[in-house]
């Protein structure tokens, strides 16, 4: 299977149509038309379903899409750092995490290694634990920042200083407004909306002291922006961090739960990783800078 094909695959399933990928491939349609063939041919899968109008994937078609995309993602970070300079500290790193204040961390020691390093770019995809390890495993991610319990024989990881805090997030208007912290009694026949990662919920149920059978979620949400939302129309509770949501000149307030209820935070990566020079000084100056906070 040659990267040049999956090229192809991808143009024609972006556009949906020979015709309009073969123009922007710069190929004639029969010859475009041809190594798709060849492609299912070698594979020996149907990949698209050739209407009059309109090209569909198959599910194989749609598993090879997500494939090439990432494995022609890989050769193009391969082909930059392997062209960099030897002179000059450049490149692109890569870092995962999910919605957390302690992002603010990594914001700002990128931003001085900018300073010194200005050939150097930072990419910050956001998603949950399982999205993270994923992009992870598969190499996508130099750098991954996970909350909470994590699985440490799994990543080399160093620990971050920073520490989140849960709480709920509520209309000014609603019952539990007035109280300066929420206890787990005051939740029981609450509406709640629950993030969805898997450990952070676990870590939540234990602090309610409840079955999740025994409460009444309402909803769950990956994004805080869209609790936030869920919220503001009356739909329950949201169990979230501090720091996220501004709620200043809002409907919305934030109240901290009590007993205290704090998440851990953990720069992880591949045991097997190679970094490139960028990444490598990145891990130092920001181990460097976190040694001499107070």
């Amino acid at each position: 299977m040659e990267l040049r094909v999956l090229q192809y695959f991808l143009a024609v399933a972006r556009e949906q149509n020979i015709s309009a990928a073969a123009q922007s491939l710069h190929l004639t349609q029969p010859t475009l038309s041809r190594q798709l063939r060849e492609l299912e041919e070698e594979l020996g899968k149907q990949l698209m379903i050739r209407g009059s109008r309109k090209i569909t994937l198959t599910e194989d078609g749609m598993l090879l899409r997500k494939r090439a995309e990432e494995i022609l993602e890989l050769v193009g970070r391969a082909e930059q750092e392997i062209m960099r300079s030897d002179d000059t500290v450049s490149g692109d790193i890569y870092i995962g995490t999910g919605e957390t204040d302690g992002v603010r961390q990594i914001a700002r020691t990128a931003n001085r290694l900018q300073e010194s390093c200005p050939g150097i770019r930072f990419h910050i995809v956001s998603g949950d634990a399982v999205d993270v390890c994923e992009r992870l495993d598969k190499g996508l991610l130099d750098f991954g920042v996970l909350l909470g319990d994590m699985d440490k024989t799994r990543y080399h990881y160093m620990e971050l200083p920073m520490k989140d805090t849960w709480g709920v997030l509520m209309r000014r208007d609603s019952p539990l407004a007035h109280r300066e912290t929420i206890s787990p009694q005051d939740l029981w026949d609450k509406p709640l909306i629950l993030s969805r990662q898997v450990d952070n919920k676990s870590g939540l149920y234990r602090w309610l002291r409840k079955e999740p059978t025994e409460l009444r979620t309402v909803a769950t949400y990956n994004l805080i922006y869209n609790a936030t939302l869920m919220v503001d129309e009356g739909m329950g509770y949201a169990f979230t961090l501090d720091k996220l949501v501004n709620t200043n000149g809002r409907n919305l307030c934030f109240r901290p739960l009590s007993p205290r209820l704090e998440l851990g935070m953990y720069l992880v990566w591949k045991k097997s990783q190679l970094f490139s020079k960028a990444a490598e000084l990145f891990l130092e100056r920001l181990q460097a800078e976190l040694s001499i906070l107070p």
